[in-house]
């Protein structure tokens, strides 16, 4: 990060500074695990269910940091002691970035489709200025100000992803990093346990357009009247995104290729250009012109967004990950994270691959997480939803998946094409007895439920590293 003095990092985050120099300068990586712990640089002591930050400071001060941020002085270590780390960390952030008025903050949230729509708009913009982006999904009131600190004088933009399980959260994080650009992808289903409902999640969505300083512009999908309607809570320049004929930024003709990777005449402007994604899934068109209308914003000529969305690839692993095995399997590691929106959209994609080699398909699918008093229900929709797209297998894994299957056999005529099993191991098993060549394997489900380790298993040379992962299940 940007130098700054300890005493000026005791006053921000309201510290008291224990065998600390106020002077002493910490202008190196600000970090929450001390194995990255370097020179000049300030170690977080956060506490954890499983891992406790203040047992590792004694760590981090050999490794050479400046300072640690703890919440009670350690014996030999210097430290600035303040009330609650993690809070501490987002005042931090908020001083760095304070101090660097020409950076851009483009800030996005939504239900789906965050991480994507990150990594797209980073490849877009970083030709034409320093960008810092979060690693995988850093979405959150520790990874945000941890990505935040990131950023130095030289960097132009700061692409801020943003997550929220409650009213209010999104709110703090723009007061971290206020946004010149503020988008809202969509307004799903996902962590409506914590919300309450769909009507509150978009409220709490919309803090980011609350948030866009003047001057700047919000972005909002066409395609979706909740994040349409949020038009009337910004006095900011408004862009909008959607194959809806209104949209400032519009898709036309959107058709998927034998991968399942979609191709679309883009309309910016008066412009039409040609758009063939790297990327799996038809989804990923609104992902797309969300990230084109971020970099019109920002300045970008057409032909720029159309060659940077013609070129941009898929950077975070395990999202609609499309691997070849020697066999002739196909799989399609989608296994990060779900919810209903996001396993439609991946169910729709595994259907569109198959059907255009002509192959089996299998869904495996495992628990979404965090859908409250809706979780039956969303979970026998997703089982139904598999029948009537003529889903070829289902596999459903562990107890929380459970409605999948149910749904699915209740629905149509299925006999032996929908099965259930508790664990990952059980899975595996019937996958390696039942998979031939040719077959096209989609696995999703929340990271909680661990199927990512089932993907990994499934492909090359992780057999053993997913049995072990599976067997703690």
């Amino acid at each position: 990060m940007i130098g700054v003095r300890c005493g000026e990092i005791a006053e921000a985050v309201h510290g008291e500074l224990v065998g600390v120099d106020p002077s002493a300068v910490v202008d190196g990586a600000v970090v929450i695990d001390s194995r990255a712990a370097a020179p000049g640089g300030l170690f977080v002591a956060l506490p954890g269910e499983r891992v406790e930050g203040h047992d590792f400071v004694g760590t981090a001060s050999e490794a050479g940091v400046t300072a640690s941020l703890t919440s009670r002085p350690i014996d030999g270590a210097p430290c600035i002691v303040v009330a609650d780390t993690q809070k501490a960390l987002g005042d931090l952030a908020r001083l760095v970035v304070s101090r660097l008025p020409d950076l851009v903050v483009i800030a996005l949230t939504g239900s789906s489709g965050k991480t994507s729509t990150k990594d797209l708009i980073a490849q877009l913009i970083r030709p034409y200025g320093e960008t810092v982006s979060p690693e995988n999904s850093f979405n959150n009131e520790i990874g945000h100000p941890l990505t935040a600190l990131q950023a130095t004088e030289s960097t132009k933009y700061l692409v801020a992803e943003m997550g929220a399980r409650h009213i209010g959260d999104l709110t703090y994080l723009c007061g971290i990093t206020p946004p010149r650009v503020g988008l809202v992808l969509n307004v799903g289903t996902s962590h409506i346990g914590e919300f309450g409902s769909q009507d509150n999640i978009a409220l709490g969505k919309g803090e980011v357009i609350e948030a866009v300083v003047p001057g700047g512009t919000a972005i909002l999908n066409a395609d979706d009247h909740r994040v349409a309607a949020m038009r009337s809570r910004t006095q900011a320049r408004v862009l909008t995104f959607g194959e809806a004929p209104e949209a400032d930024i519009r898709a036309e003709g959107v058709k998927l290729d034998a991968e399942g990777r979609p191709a679309f005449t883009v309309h910016l402007g008066d412009f039409a250009g040609e758009v063939q994604l790297q990327l799996i899934g038809e989804h990923h068109v609104s992902n797309a012109l969300a990230a084109a209308a971020v970099a019109s914003a920002l300045g970008l000529t057409p032909e720029q967004i159309v060659a940077g969305l013609n070129s941009a690839g898929r950077v975070s692993a395990a999202r609609m990950e499309l691997v070849e095995r020697a066999d002739g399997v196909t799989i399609i590691n989608d296994a990060f994270n779900a919810n209903p929106d996001s396993t439609r959209a991946a169910l729709k994609a595994l259907v569109a691959i198959g059907r255009s080699r002509g192959a089996r398909t299998w869904a495996v699918l495992g628990e979404m997480l965090e859908l409250g008093d809706t979780s039956t229900e969303e979970h026998d929709a997703i089982g139904r939803l598999v029948v009537r797209l003529d889903v070829n297998r289902l596999l459903v894994v562990g107890a929380g998946a459970k409605p999948i299957h149910l749904g699915a056999s209740l629905e149509g005529s299925w006999g032996n094409e929908s099965a259930y099993v508790d664990t990952i191991p059980e899975a595996l098993e019937l996958l390696r007895s039942e998979l031939r060549p040719g077959d096209v394997v989609l696995v999703k489900s929340s990271k909680a439920a661990k199927l990512r380790s089932l993907a990994d298993a499934l492909l090359p040379g992780r057999d053993e590293l997913s049995k072990s992962e599976g067997a703690a299940q």
